[in-house]
């Protein structure tokens, strides 16, 4: 039975497991693991979809909407024996046979999430319901990508997993926020009445190569901004900070997680933080000297800071990230430049 952390804590199940497949107990074959993701085909699920298929014992089987993902993305892997891809909403059922789900599906950049907000809440609830019940049939154990937005504006920094979070429920982003806070209140009642093996990640901010250019989200807008020659916008006031962690690490930090002993809540992030400003004048730096930085007006309810405590990730998970900014930002503009057809000058 897997260890509760933070606020899991004292409350594992007192049901043992579902068993998974017969298969899992031959003696004289040993099959493939089994592995589910859904949103699949996005930016994390595909560099995570990318590292579950270098091991030749893992057989993928990818569930995606196409709403905010790309079969793109995955091109490399559409053929091959040991892969799958379906177009599949996670707010229908889903009938498969696998041993473990990781649960990535939801759109996470505010451009897409406030685009159809009731969608997006069903996404959350609807569809991690839809996924615990299949881990409930099958025996599966199942992790959560759940986010640093539960923690909403924090009034404590950085943010422990026992922090319960400042969150405006009735909010512009409440379809995620509040979302993902349900999803998780699902996953540990399904642990504790079922007995189902469940694992909690919350991600802080992730950027690298994939990340859809138009999505929103400042990394992606600062570089897309700089490549086109168009002026940062940085919203006000400039000091409001994040922490930005390169999506290598962070499908690192998610497979420890799933092979561990610990259910989590866990926060995967990286704790270097910077204000909206730093940011802007980095990019500005590497990538285009030239551009000006613009101050436009605030969206509602963003949070004045944001960065993870990784104690228990450092602890328990023996994880903690390698790539820095100034090392991830240079990869994510080469992809930019070829998905844009800029060259870079000499």
């Amino acid at each position: 039975m897997a260890n509760n952390s933070s606020n899991g804590d004292n409350q594992t199940s007192t049901k043992p497991p579902p068993l998974p497949s017969p298969l899992r107990f031959s003696k004289f074959y040993q099959s493939n693991m089994r592995i589910l993701v859904t949103g699949g085909a996005g930016f994390i699920g595909s560099h995570l979809v990318d590292r579950l298929m270098e091991n030749e014992k893992n057989e993928v089987i990818v569930a995606d909407n196409y709403f905010t993902g790309s079969k793109d993305n995955l091109k490399k892997w559409i053929g091959h024996p040991r892969f799958e891809l379906i177009r599949h909403d996670v707010t229908e059922t889903l009938l498969v046979e696998v041993d473990q789900i990781y649960h990535l599906a939801c759109p996470a950049s505010p451009i897409f999430y406030k685009y159809n907000p009731v969608k997006t809440i069903k996404t959350n609830v609807i569809g991690t319901l839809n996924m615990l019940g299949l881990a409930k049939r099958v025996g599966a154990r199942i992790l959560l990508t759940s986010t640093s937005e539960v923690y909403g504006d924090p009034l404590v920094h950085p943010q422990p997993e026992t922090y319960w979070g400042n969150v405006n429920p009735i909010g512009v982003r409440s379809c995620y926020d509040e979302g993902k806070r349900v999803a998780e209140t699902l996953m540990f009642d399904y642990h504790r009445q079922h007995g189902i093996e469940i694992r909690i990640a919350r991600i802080f901010n992730t950027y690298g190569p994939r990340m859809n250019i138009d999505d929103g989200r400042v990394v992606s807008n600062f570089i897309a901004q700089a490549l086109r020659g168009e002026s940062l916008t940085v919203q006000k006031p400039g000091t409001q900070t994040r922490s930005f962690c390169y999506v290598s690490d962070m499908v690192d930090g998610l497979i420890r997680l799933m092979e561990g002993e610990n259910t989590g809540p866990i926060n995967i992030g990286n704790p270097g933080e910077f204000t909206m400003l730093e940011l802007a004048e980095t990019v500005k730096e590497l990538i285009s000297p030239d551009v000006e930085i613009k101050m436009v007006e605030n969206t509602p309810d963003d949070p004045r800071q944001r960065k993870p405590d990784i104690t228990k990730a450092k602890e328990l998970l023996g994880w903690e990230p390698k790539v820095k900014l100034r090392e991830g930002l240079p990869l994510m503009e080469a992809d930019f430049r070829l998905r844009l057809g800029v060259e870079k000058k000499e």
